[in-house]
């Protein structure tokens, strides 16, 4: 019970240091992504003995501050499905290469989003991209550029009447008529030339 109780009062200990490192190196990410001010803050509260786990003696639960001045409250209860994408995204991004996630898929994440923080939602995405797979369900052009494959998801009614699903990648020749739908709604001559424009510019990183 006493080698127990030290390496929990160990385990805090170094939790406590990390937390804010944590919190901050994750805002700054948040930043990027133009979140209007807002912060993650990672509470640590110590655990009754009763309740120690093998994640150790105390529970650590994020929350989420949607602006300077305003009451941090439990992520999972007051951010958008969007903004929680988005918070995930960069809690991602700062752990890197040391998580043990292979594949990330992230819907809704551009929920909202346009303008200068699509551009910069993409970056991110990018960066993430390095240390794994990342597999984006967008809305959003400035996104679907930096993908280095490129898919078109596509419902339809069956032969028995039931909706059907259909995933279909697109060739280099097919991307800049979809690329400019998603802009503009149609492949018209100046969308479609938008369209090679944003795809030269994202191939050149």
């Amino acid at each position: 019970e006493d080698a127990l109780a030290e390496a929990a009062r160990v385990l805090d200990a170094v939790r406590m240091q990390a937390a804010p490192r944590f919190a901050e190196a994750v805002c700054a990410q948040m930043d990027r992504l133009e979140m209007g001010g807002a912060e993650l803050v990672c509470a640590v509260s110590p655990l009754e003995r009763e309740a120690w786990t093998r994640a150790g003696a105390s529970a650590v639960e994020f929350l989420f501050r949607p602006g300077a001045g305003m009451q941090a409250r439990p992520l999972a209860r007051i951010a958008s499905g969007g903004e929680v994408s988005r918070v995930m995204l960069a809690v991602k991004v700062v752990l890197g290469a040391v998580d043990g996630v292979d594949t990330l898929v992230f819907d809704e994440v551009d929920a909202g989003v346009g303008g200068s923080t699509a551009v910069a939602l993409a970056d991110v995405l990018a960066d993430l991209a390095r240390t794994h797979q990342v597999i984006v369900v967008t809305h959003l052009a400035q996104v679907a550029v930096r993908g280095e494959a490129h898919y078109v998801v596509r419902k339809s009614e069956g032969p028995s009447g039931m909706p059907e699903t259909s995933l279909q990648r697109l060739s280099a020749d097919e991307r800049p008529a979809e690329i400019a739908r998603m802009l503009s709604g149609d492949a018209t001559e100046a969308s479609l030339a938008h369209a090679r424009e944003m795809l030269v510019q994202a191939a050149r990183g």
